[in-house]
């Protein structure tokens, strides 16, 4: 299946970043102490970089670097760059996670919400893990929500007559994540001693149409890059799925529930 690379929007990502941010909050708990004080941590796929915060919150003293291949997002994580408050520094770089080969020793190789994106991840752990220090940690989350209506819908949507010849193959399917005990056992072969579990978060989401809001900023932005050049066409898509969202996710007296499951796993290298 061939995938369009997208094009980002950090501010329209953003509108939902207190969300997208707690996953990645509780990822990082669970991570156990790292090798060294000064530790040299990688935040694959740091997107507008607020979230490369949170190392910086955890590891004071750390060099982080976060890594996208957004030029979009990288623009906007820059403002985050520079000296932390506890001695270390925040950096960012571009990089292809699908083709990146660390070029340096890690004590963390950290990602909130970018491996679905990377076809075959798990054929990259293997050179990840050689990139880490003894006793490193790879720590990633991910959404493990491809069957929910937000992405059925989407790509029903987009398989249709009227789609289907413009946006075939553009979008994921339930394969581009896999279940938290597949990722145990593949990275239990590497040695690694390792935690994994899901979450289903039920946001509760404010506003006119708030998943598809919520969607435009993540799933729905191969459809949206494939489209640009035909404004008119996207903005029909965008309808249809708009009216078949308010179907699957009716408003309530409180708001908009939006289940959305992700998985998580901390995996340590041995010492």
């Amino acid at each position: 299946m061939t995938t369009t690379s997208p094009t980002w929007d950090p501010q329209q990502y953003l509108r939902h970043a207190d969300h997208r941010g707690r996953p990645y909050v509780e990822l990082l708990a669970r991570v156990p102490a790292l090798p060294r004080e000064g530790a040299r941590i990688a935040d694959q796929g740091c997107g507008p970089g607020n979230v490369t915060t949170l190392l910086a919150e955890r590891w004071p003293a750390a060099h982080i670097t976060g890594y996208d291949n957004s030029p979009e997002m990288l623009t906007k994580a820059e403002e985050y760059a520079g000296p932390t408050a506890g001695g270390g520094r925040i950096d960012f770089a571009h990089a292809d996670m699908e083709h990146w080969a660390p070029a340096e020793t890690y004590d963390l190789i950290a990602s909130n919400a970018t491996l679905q994106w990377v076809p075959g991840h798990v054929d990259a752990f293997p050179r990840w893990l050689d990139a880490l220090a003894p006793g490193g940690t790879l720590a990633f989350q991910v959404p493990g929500n491809f069957e929910a209506p937000s992405h059925v819908l989407m790509r029903e949507l987009a398989e249709s007559a009227r789609w289907k010849d413009r946006l075939a193959g553009v979008l994921r399917h339930a394969d581009a994540v896999l279940a938290p005990a597949v990722y145990l056992e593949r990275l239990a072969d590497l040695g690694c001693e390792v935690d994994a579990w899901e979450t289903t978060y039920m946001h509760l989401l404010q506003g006119e149409d708030p998943v598809l809001d919520w969607v435009k900023g993540t799933g729905l932005r191969p459809v949206l890059t494939a489209l640009a050049g035909d404004p008119e066409a996207r903005d029909a898509f965008v309808a249809e799925y708009r009216d078949l969202l308010r179907e699957a996710y009716p408003a309530t007296a409180h708001g908009t529930v939006l289940p959305f499951r992700r998985l998580f796993v901390v995996a340590v290298k041995p010492a």
